[in-house]
């Protein structure tokens, strides 16, 4: 017996300003900061990763670069994804 499934795509899901800020800041509290990336990734996708890249002053392939897993994308890099996204960091304590 074969069962198939559709594929997921948490893009298809980061539809609305709301959905993307949550899932960026449960992204954003993994230890590992590839989840970050990742998470950045998927949402630049849903929303046009060429529109991103030019919105945040890059080239469609240098987003593409700053946000895979094991790059060390510089700060301004990704504050410039961040604000292309139309979100901002935010910054709470740790309880």
């Amino acid at each position: 017996m074969s069962t198939d499934f559709a594929t997921f795509n948490v893009a298809d899901y980061l539809d609305n300003d709301e959905v993307i800020a949550e899932y960026l800041t449960a992204a954003a509290e993994d230890e590992n900061t590839d989840v970050l990336l990742a998470a950045l990734a998927e949402v630049a996708k849903a929303r046009g990763m060429s529109q991103v890249a030019a919105a945040a002053g890059l080239g469609r392939e240098s987003l593409y670069k700053a946000l895979a897993p094991g790059s060390h994308p510089r700060f301004e890099t990704i504050a410039a994804v961040l604000r292309a996204l139309k979100v901002r960091l935010s910054v709470t304590p740790i309880v």
